[in-house]
């Protein structure tokens, strides 16, 4: 099997203002293809781990032989993470949480504008290439916040994101040069809470 790069499931202008058409085009069609086909590359010579979904093949890192695993952390991290994040941004404002995310996220954070608020820190605070990720604490039930450098995910660690945003210089660097805190505030305009929500009831 070799990995594919998914569709996006809306046009490169639909996120405009706040995701530009150009840095669309540019972290879909050239950066996470990228991934995909360096992924591909890694695992030509191990079809056992080629042949694993990529949630899967993240959380077995470990035994990917030494001389990928560090492509396959990078370029496997990359395409599960930028998978994730395609799915769970829309044009559409109407989207909402659903009554078990707020919840979870009012019993977590105390409100939405402070869970917002500690999110959009984790990101600022992330230094250099990174991601900002919201998982459930499988004992507790609670709502996490953590960041990650790199392409690293928490899958790596057999969880599974909620929701993440990307904080690389790709992904913002266009419109927002080096405001990373305006792209992290003006994100949450085109969140996909339906896709997070349903991301939530699976975890």
């Amino acid at each position: 099997m070799t990995f594919e790069l998914p569709k996006l499931p809306y046009a490169t202008n639909a996120l405009e203002p706040v995701v530009d058409t150009e840095t669309m085009e540019l972290h879909h069609g050239k950066h996470h293809a990228a991934y995909v086909t360096n992924l591909n590359k890694a695992l030509e010579s191990h079809p056992t781990f080629s042949a694993l979904k990529i949630e899967e093949l993240l959380s077995k890192l470990g035994e990917v032989p030494e001389a990928v695993r560090g492509a396959v952390r990078n370029n496997g991290g990359g395409h599960a993470n930028h998978s994730m994040f395609w799915e769970i941004m829309t044009p559409n404002k109407s989207t909402k949480p659903s009554s078990e995310v707020a919840a979870a996220i009012d019993a977590s954070f105390g409100s939405m504008d402070e869970f917002k608020a500690k999110f959009n820190d984790a990101g600022l605070k992330q230094f250099g290439s990174g991601w900002v990720f919201v998982t459930k604490n499988s004992k507790s039930g609670n709502l996490e916040i953590s960041s990650r450098p790199n392409q690293d995910t928490p899958l790596m660690e057999g969880v599974s994101p909620i929701m993440g945003n990307d904080v690389w210089e790709h992904a913002y660097y266009v419109k927002h040069r080096n405001r990373r805190a305006d792209y992290l505030a003006a994100w949450w305009e085109v969140v996909n809470w339906d896709a997070v929500s349903a991301r939530f009831a699976l975890n």
